[in-house]
């Protein structure tokens, strides 16, 4: 092994040779994070508004998930589920009354969990509700993004997630995202309907927030149709939209609720869905697993996370700190030619950028504000996304604002 230290060029040409290419990463090579910083290999100090995608919503290596994750992996990392362990069930119990479910199923990665939440709502369609095999249809909404297996590209309208990837998975339904009318007139026109799967927020469109009223106009439809409420909040749960979950905002308890990112605080791959006892219960032995899902390592960190999520009071944070964010470019985009408006919700939030004259505006946007200190990624050309770690405190977000607004004075 070659000890000699490698520079962030030699670094990312590791990753070109070697990696396949499938992700356009900023030319920074982190080295170290704690709290709302990440440092690159050369020392450098960024403020992280990505958080891994809303993984990291705890901070960059919450010392007491650390510290949970190297007691229990000098204790016991895997046993798969062929036994019992000491941790699950105690993982178990605290995750459904810490949500206000009967049950968990336990997974590892976020797309792993849509799977798991489309099996069992089928499933569930056959067994309870009475559907005919194999003809289940489950409605599912323009641009969403829930993963990018084979079956959820399947139904994504975004052709770099399904191009040359068929033949393709049937049984969804596609709408148009924010419009309970449209879902009204498919369960209306549709008997074999057996679950409605929705993002609370669209993150990946650039958290695009829906109307007001809009989930709880979706989720009476599904009470009045028998139809499953499937809520993927992978990324809007766990504290990051300013309320635990998102769909908290409209009082809605989706039947089947999809978890990850931040359940481990980003520092191991865990997720879970969880649903009533009346729906999980059609999962028999051995029609469904996982070998590293529910496992003591995961389990543990997974409680610690949601700890610090409770503890620390992260959910007002991140809705006290987002409405002063928003605020503020809202004044910006008053007065800038680049930023169009802001959207979003807690800490969640993107800044449309009017990109009309160059269509890599955003791009470079987010290059500046790397060289300005803050990490931050476009999506669809022309959004900006900003998610700062939930630990932010507001003397820290006022400084970001200031990188935001300077660095955009220098491109207008």
């Amino acid at each position: 092994m070659n000890n000699t230290k490698q520079t962030s060029k030699d670094l990312m040409a590791l990753e070109n040779q070697y990696g396949a290419h499938n992700y356009h990463p900023l030319p920074v090579v982190l080295d170290r994070g704690e709290g709302v910083f990440v440092w690159d290999v050369d020392g450098k100090r960024y403020y992280d508004f990505l958080s891994a995608y809303s993984a990291v919503n705890q901070g960059h290596c919450h010392p007491k998930i650390i510290q949970t994750l190297m007691e229990q992996a000098q204790k016991l990392t895997l046993t798969s589920r062929a036994f019992y362990n000491s941790q699950l069930g105690r993982y178990e119990e605290f995750v459904t009354k810490y949500f206000g479910y009967e049950n968990v199923l336990p997974m590892n990665t976020g797309a792993e969990a849509v799977e798991t939440a489309i099996k069992l709502c089928r499933k569930w369609a056959y067994e309870k509700k009475g559907l005919p095999d194999n003809t289940a249809q489950i409605v599912v909404c323009e641009n969403n993004f829930h993963g990018r297996t084979t079956t959820i590209v399947s139904f994504s309208v975004d052709p770099d997630a399904y191009n040359h990837y068929g033949p393709f998975t049937p049984g969804f339904i596609i709408i148009p995202y924010n419009d309970a009318s449209t879902l009204e007139k498919v369960l209306d026109e549709n008997s074999n309907i057996a679950g409605f799967l929705v993002e609370p927020i669209q993150g990946e469109a650039g958290a695009f927030v829906p109307d007001d009223g809009y989930l709880k106009k979706c989720y009476d439809l599904c009470r009045k149709h028998d139809v499953l409420f499937i809520a993927d909040e992978v990324q809007t749960g766990i504290a990051r939209t300013g309320k635990l979950l998102a769909c908290d905002y409209e009082a809605i308890h989706p039947d089947i609720l999809i978890l990850g990112k931040a359940l481990s605080g980003g520092t191991y791959p865990v997720s879970a869905i969880l649903a009533s006892r009346a729906i999980m219960e059609v999962f028999k032995p051995g029609q469904h697993g996982s070998t590293f899902g529910g496992n003591p390592l995961a389990t543990a960190v997974s409680i610690a996370a949601l700890e610090v999520i409770r503890d620390e009071e992260l959910a007002d944070n991140a809705f006290q700190l987002g409405e002063i964010f928003r605020s503020e470019m809202h004044k910006l985009c008053e007065t800038s030619e680049v930023a169009s408006f802001v959207r979003g919700k807690g800490l969640l939030n993107a800044l449309i950028i009017n990109n009309r004259s160059h269509q890599n505006l955003a791009w470079e946007i987010c290059l500046t504000l790397a060289e300005n200190g803050l990490l931050a990624k476009p999506t669809h050309t022309n959004i900006i996304r900003f998610a700062p770690p939930l630990v932010i405190t507001e003397t820290q977000l006022h400084e970001c604002i200031d990188i935001i607004k300077s660095t955009l004075a220098g491109v207008e």
